[in-house]
């Protein structure tokens, strides 16, 4: 895997809660410190549903790629789904965030992921420009969400 991308585990969480909350703030998700930190201590603990990998030095992360896992019948086994992808706004366009995609890609493919699938705003075209270039391609599909 890249140097740039490292696998986040249970003492990285408070290097990457506050890469998550400047995430949140930025997308405007409601969400507090205690909250982020309960839905990323299992991720981190070695959850099956998913990873989180810091981007950048792993002692001073720049960003961060979280991956919630799953199965598709369609797509023929495990697939994922970038859940949060966000990259320090002082570092973005250095290219960090397509070699981290690009990594990540690698080593899940690797480790038998089939698919690997992300949503993005349609007004941001920064953000469609470099899922393109990593290879992402709309289906076609509208995605629909329930939530408890």
């Amino acid at each position: 895997m890249s140097q740039l991308l490292h696998l986040a585990g249970p003492g990285d969480l408070d290097r990457l809660e506050p890469l998550v909350a400047a995430y949140h703030a930025f997308d405007g998700i409601d969400s507090t410190a205690q909250a982020r930190r309960d839905a990323l201590a299992p991720l981190l603990d070695g959850s099956p549903h998913g990873a989180v990998w810091l981007i950048g030095p792993k002692m001073a992360p720049v960003g961060y790629i979280a991956v919630s896992f799953g199965w598709s019948i369609e797509l023929g086994g495990m697939d994922g789904v970038v859940d949060e992808l966000w990259i320090r706004e002082a570092v973005r366009g250095r290219g960090m965030g397509f070699e981290a995609l690009t990594a990540l890609q690698k080593a899940l493919e690797a480790a038998g992921v089939k698919a690997l699938s992300l949503e993005v705003a349609a007004d941001n075209e920064r953000a469609q420009r470099l899922y393109t270039r990593s290879g992402f391609k709309l289906r076609g599909f509208h995605l629909m969400t329930w939530t408890a």
